[in-house]
């Protein structure tokens, strides 16, 4: 009776892939989904709109707009990112051609001179029996002396093949489908964090080039004020002289405009070192942008009510948390590949093949070799390592699941914290606005007062600084509110631009 062929049973089961079947994210934080706005919302003046993805336009600035279009297009973080795109798509090629039958030819052609000891104690046995025939009868060989009889100690010999071998791993559990599925959510990933990394570079741009202008503001403003905290020095040391005024009261003076010519310097400094940073963000050599940088421009501030959606939209446009989720996708594709390593593996091999030791017979049938067979393994003495790679990738699993919580509630903080943030600071942005009205109306009096007689010029000196002073002040919250918006922007995810791993462009084919 024949016996039933195992392959057919094995064939009728390869619509099935083990392993848990991925059914998306969990629900991190299903109240915040619900809410129609953000909790501080009310802190800041905002609208549940949708927002611009480039919100740099917003800012007024083209300077700005410039730098950070530069910056999107050359970044060397960004076209890093990019690569590591380009990497998992080919991984995700490699992976699928797993699924197809893998062949290998191959050509010979050999000439071989393979000594034998055998040939060789046969010509010794010839020459010794003619020593010994010339001793019994000398007249068969004239001269006396039988002739040395040479016979060959090797064999020459010629060796032609022609051969292609096939190999065809048949996935009937689904491990490679699951790799396959693993490499795809990996690629998405990638992707996820090209888009992400944009997102961050613009930000970066965008700070660096607001702490630029208010470097360079508040320089202009503090030499305005070390001029005339030296102004009133040298009043100062002409009303000592007319004895209206003491030695104590020039050196509290001149403390005060050494002080504040003191503050020059760094603020050069961070002049310098802004230009740089804005030419390293954009990819350029440091100094490439000094030209068109150093002309003053006012800080760029944000418009005056800003569209942020609702939580349920940041937690949709957000990539890094696009990019935790593909990473919980493909440590779960993995637990299916892993599973698969406790079934057996079935094989189809095959070989064709022509093989002579003439040219001329190389391709006669019957020079013509067949090979048919399948093949199966399975290392049921191994189940235990594959139990502990199950384990192994199961608890991956759980981080990946943990990291994915952890990066969707960090999101909701970010933007939750932004809004406090930039609301917060708005409003003391116009205390200090207020503050320099007041101000600027102290040094009108004065002036007024002074070209009335009423006032010494000291005192009018003294308040345009005071006036300075705030407006150092104001400038500086100025910059820390366009710097709080664009933390905003970034914690609600924006400035990217959606990423095709098919459009990028392939690496160079060595």
């Amino acid at each position: 009776m024949r016996r039933p062929s195992l392959l057919p049973l094995l064939l009728l089961s390869a619509a099935c892939t083990v392993g848990p079947d991925y059914k998306g994210p969990p629900d991190v934080a299903p109240r915040s989904e619900a809410a129609g706005q953000f909790r501080r919302a009310a802190t800041a003046p905002v609208d549940v709109a949708t927002p611009p993805a480039r919100w740099w336009d917003g800012m007024g600035d083209p300077e700005l707009t410039r730098l950070v279009d530069l910056a999107l297009a050359a970044s060397p973080t960004l076209k890093a990112a990019q690569a590591r795109v380009l990497e998992a798509r080919a991984l995700v090629a490699q992976q699928r051609a797993a699924l197809f039958p893998q062949g290998n030819a191959t050509a010979l052609a050999a000439k071989a001179r393979i000594p034998t000891g055998a040939l060789s104690t046969a010509d010794n046995q010839i020459n010794a029996a003619l020593a010994r025939e010339a001793i019994t009868n000398p007249s068969l060989f004239p001269g006396g002396t039988p002739p040395h009889v040479d016979i060959p100690n090797h064999v020459t010999t010629e060796l032609y093949n022609l051969g292609f071998d096939a190999r065809w791993e048949l996935d009937l559990f689904g491990g490679t489908r699951r790799e396959i599925e693993a490499a795809a959510a990996q690629t998405d990933a990638a992707a996820a964090k090209v888009e992400d990394a944009q997102v961050q570079l613009a930000a970066e741009v965008g700070q660096a080039y607001v702490g630029l202008r208010d470097a360079q503001h508040r320089l202009d403003l503090t030499r305005a004020s070390a001029a005339a905290e030296h102004r009133m020095l040298d009043l100062t040391v002409d009303k000592r002289h007319l004895g209206t005024a003491t030695d104590a009261d020039v050196a509290r003076m001149e403390t005060q405009a050494r002080q504040t010519d003191a503050q020059i310097p760094p603020l050069e400094g961070r002049v310098e070192q802004a230009m740089d940073q804005l030419a390293l963000l954009a990819g350029q050599e440091p100094g490439t942008l000094d030209a068109e940088l150093t002309p003053l421009r006012p800080v760029p501030l944000p418009p005056a009510v800003v569209p942020v959606a609702d939580p349920a939209a940041l937690l949709r446009r957000r990539p890094d948390i696009r990019a935790a989720e593909r990473q919980l996708a493909a440590s779960n594709a993995e637990i299916g590949h892993a599973v698969a390593q406790l079934f057996p593996n079935v094989s189809l091999f095959g070989s064709i093949g022509f093989g002579s030791n003439k040219v001329d017979t190389l391709f006669r049938s019957s020079s013509l070799s067949l090979i048919g067979a399948p093949m199966l393994s399975w290392n049921v003495l191994d189940w235990g390592r594959v139990r502990a790679q199950i384990r192994q990738a199961s608890a991956a699993n759980q981080e990946s699941l943990a990291q994915y919580q952890s990066t969707v509630l960090q999101a909701l903080q970010d933007a939750e914290g932004g809004l406090s943030r930039y609301g917060h600071q708005r409003e003391a942005t116009f205390q200090l606005a207020g503050a320099l009205d007041v101000a600027t109306r102290a040094q009108r009096l004065a002036d007024a007062r002074y070209r009335g007689g009423t006032a010494t010029a000291l005192e009018a000196l003294d308040a345009e600084r005071q006036r300075l002073q705030v407006e150092q002040s104001l400038a500086q919250a100025q910059a820390q509110t366009s710097d709080d918006y664009i933390a905003l922007q970034k914690s609600l995810g924006l400035g990217w631009q959606p990423v095709d791993p098919a459009q990028l462009p392939d690496p160079p084919d060595y």
